[in-house]
């Protein structure tokens, strides 16, 4: 009998703080932590101790669900219920851009119509195991920052600070 592969998310937190440049960083969530995020929808605040592996966890961390596609790369939308796939004819708004793009003379032109709708797939609002990705917004900082955490910069703060020596 086959064995069933681990299950993994790929969390992609993003700091939209300006003072920390707005990055993005990604993450996998598996084991326990996995299971903690099945059945949560979008728009839902989760605790940053869920979220990372072992050696990288984001403690003291809130974030927020905003997001996240399946294996094929289909788009989550917060205003379908469930998990699953539905097509939905949407106009242009979230996975729908709303333009054609003509290719004229060598050259590439966009046109966007009024009124252009289309009928595309999406998953529900509810993260399930055929979730893949999940992209995870900070609402409260920890006492570090991801760039620390996540080892892209050196902690300047323990540098800065006066030592009790010199008292």
């Amino acid at each position: 009998m086959a064995q069933r592969a681990e299950q993994v998310f790929k969390a992609v937190v993003n700091d939209t703080n300006p003072k920390n440049g707005g990055r993005s960083y990604s993450v996998d969530i598996s084991g326990s932590n996995y299971n903690h995020f099945l059945g949560k929808k979008i728009g839902d605040e989760v605790d940053g101790v869920f979220v990372g592996d072992g050696e990288i966890t984001l403690g003291g961390f809130r974030l927020q669900i905003t997001g996240g596609s399946d294996l094929t790369g289909t788009p989550m939308r917060s205003d379908l219920h469930g998990g699953g796939r539905k097509k939905v004819l949407v106009s242009p708004s979230t996975g729908f851009k709303g333009h054609k793009i003509v290719k004229k003379k060598g050259e590439r032109f966009r046109y966007t119509y009024s009124g252009l709708r289309k009928r595309r797939a999406f998953r529900g609002n509810v993260i399930s195991g055929d979730t893949r990705q999940i992209n995870l917004k900070v609402v409260e900082g920890g006492n570090k920052s991801l760039a620390v955490i996540f080892g892209l910069e050196e902690e300047a703060a323990a540098a800065e600070s006066p030592s009790n020596e010199e008292e």
